[in-house]
């Protein structure tokens, strides 16, 4: 009974691999299924990968083309920066590249243009309107009118002295220019500079330099405005020059003062005022093309 005992047990394992191995030789008819799911799976990643990259953000986009070139086994390769690209170290001296550059500063001069131009109208609105008050006070030959890049200056230079030698009030026509300026300024948000200045011919009394006198006539002008002319004190500022800009080899015309309406553009905006005046004077517009052409 024992040896018939293990001769069945013996036998057991064998059948049982047998039957195993028939049931392996057999087609599984599901097995393109794990093929289906790959591709899947595939073009499931494909689709994320074009997802991330079509919103670029560069930290990530840096660290998805690293991880990738080391997935692939290829070194790293250095990546530079050029208007706001990510771009091969390799191609990054290709002049074909640089039409990115030169069509960003192109748009960016435009719109400096464009903005420069407001900023002359409305500096030139102004000017108008004090030419007109001044004419219709009969001080049209008082005034002189001057633009650069700091905005528009109005000179008190005309035929009257302002301001009697080594003194700093005001003269009786001073304080009425004074008073034709004040009601066109004062509404505006601008901020202003009132410049005093002296001829050559030091102090002989009173001031001890051209420096404190020009001071002194530039702070009576200031005063002026915003005392009796309602300008806001908090926009505007008072400097002495001293003798070092005249306007004319005779000294009383070097008597004076002079009130800046400042612009508040950016300087690459201010810089273009000059150019826009003197475009004008001569009877034309200054052209995006004659910019660039300059900026050459």
């Amino acid at each position: 009974m024992a040896g018939e005992g293990s001769a069945i047990r013996s036998g057991s394992p064998r059948r049982a691999r047998s039957r195993r191995r028939g049931e392996e030789v057999r087609d599984n008819p599901d097995r393109w299924m794990a093929s289906y799911m790959d591709v899947v799976t595939v073009l499931m990643c494909l689709f994320i990968v074009l997802y991330a990259m079509s919103t670029v953000d560069e930290d990530r986009y840096e660290a998805l083309r690293l991880s990738l070139a080391t997935g692939f086994g290829r070194d790293e390769t250095e990546l530079v920066e050029d208007t706001g690209l990510l771009i091969s170290e390799e191609f990054a001296g290709d002049e074909d590249l640089t039409i990115f550059e030169e069509d960003e500063d192109a748009e960016e001069l435009e719109d400096e243009l464009i903005i420069a131009q407001q900023e002359y109208d409305d500096l030139m609105e102004l000017k108008q309107e004090l030419r007109r008050r001044l004419e219709e006070a009969g001080h049209e030959e008082s005034v002189d009118f001057t633009l650069d890049e700091q905005g528009l200056h109005v000179h008190l230079v005309g035929a009257e002295t302002f301001f009697d030698p080594y003194e700093s009030t005001l003269s009786e026509d001073g304080v009425e220019i004074m008073g034709i300026v004040a009601p066109v300024i004062a509404p505006t948000d601008r901020f202003f500079e009132v410049g005093g200045h002296a001829d050559e011919r030091q102090p002989l009394h009173t001031y001890p330099t051209n420096w404190e006198l020009s001071s002194a006539r530039a702070t009576s002008a200031l005063r002026e405005l915003v005392e009796e002319g309602d300008v806001d004190p908090t926009r505007i500022v008072s400097v002495g020059y001293g003798h070092e800009h005249p306007m004319s080899d005779e000294l009383w015309r070097n008597r004076r003062v002079d009130v800046s309406i400042l612009s508040d553009q950016p300087d690459q905006v201010r810089d273009l005022l000059p150019e826009i005046s003197d475009a004008a004077q001569a009877g034309e517009e200054l052209s995006l093309e004659a910019l660039l052409e300059a900026s050459d």
